[in-house]
């Protein structure tokens, strides 16, 4: 496919009347005019500007696998039976998939790759294979698909990284990152719905000294969810939403996982919970950049 730089060169050389050093001048012009990436190529499609986030969604996943790897065994939000033959090792693989992928995508080169990856085990393995069977036991179960949505979101952050920094035609990167946020978004709606369903259970979570109560603040952020999520699928206010949504899974960090780190350090699934939040950070943070307007 020709590019912007090489179709403008070939409308400029068959002008008639120009000389070389006007067809060189010209040249010139274009490639100024013309957005290009960080190697200096020049870009064909409109795509989205990856700002930080995708670092941070890299960190996380890294962090996952890091903590299964420290206690061999798979993430709490990545259910394989006790008695699965070869169990131990599964889990040390998979951990170990999850801390090179997640490096991959730090990494800017190979970013499209480890995203693509990350996408794929996501999706296929662990939300349908490996969560599948529990939603079809729970189906009735709230809980169920508010915690299937946390897998779920790793895989749309992974999916808008991808769109941005594959090379593909920018009609397909566009649908791709749109299905991406409005997967997000559906995930968005569901962690707002658990925070009324389990009350009981999210209240307590919030630091006493916090004013004015615990409930207070259960019930703002789950309305801060659901409102989030409504705007990133109307696509109202939606990069607005995705970054204060950022905003207050970065403050859950000192809030509430570092408070519950200290008093119980030895927990598997705490230590997978500070993780679990930092992906959930760079994902809504991916999803945020995804939304910014394109670089011209």
């Amino acid at each position: 496919m020709a590019t912007a730089e090489g179709r403008a060169t070939n409308e400029i050389m068959h002008r008639p009347g120009l000389s070389k050093s006007a067809v060189w001048r010209c040249q010139e012009c274009t490639r100024k005019m013309a957005p290009s990436d960080e190697s200096g190529n020049v870009m064909t499609a409109e795509k989205t500007t990856q700002g930080f986030g995708w670092r941070v969604y890299g960190l996380g996943v890294m962090a996952l696998g890091v903590v299964c790897l420290a206690w061999g065994d798979f993430d709490p939000g990545q259910p394989v039976p006790k008695a699965f033959p070869d169990r131990t090792a599964l889990a040390y693989a998979a951990a170990a998939f999850m801390l090179v992928a997640g490096a991959a995508v730090v990494w800017r080169r190979t970013a499209a790759w480890g995203a693509a990856a990350l996408t794929a085990y996501y999706a296929l393995i662990v939300v349908i294979l490996m969560n599948g069977r529990g939603v079809l036991a729970h189906y009735a179960e709230f809980g169920t698909y508010s915690g299937i949505c946390e897998q779920h979101a790793i895989t749309a952050g992974g999916l808008i990284v991808y769109a941005a920094s594959a090379r593909m035609d920018a009609a397909l990167a566009a649908r791709l990152t749109r299905l991406g946020q409005l997967a997000f978004g559906v995930c968005a709606l569901l962690f707002g719905g658990a925070h009324f369903v389990y009350m009981n259970l999210t209240a307590p979570l919030v630091p006493k000294w916090l004013p004015p109560t615990q409930e207070f603040w259960a019930y703002a952020t789950g309305v801060g969810h659901i409102a989030a999520g409504v705007a990133i699928l109307a696509g109202v206010q939606a990069r607005l939403a995705a970054i204060l949504l950022t905003a207050m899974f970065a403050s859950f960090t000192p809030l509430v996982h570092v408070p519950m780190l200290l008093a119980d350090p030895s927990s598997h699934w705490i230590w997978s919970e500070n993780a679990l939040n930092l992906a959930l950070i760079g994902a809504a943070w991916v999803v945020g950049d995804s939304l910014a307007r394109p670089r011209r």
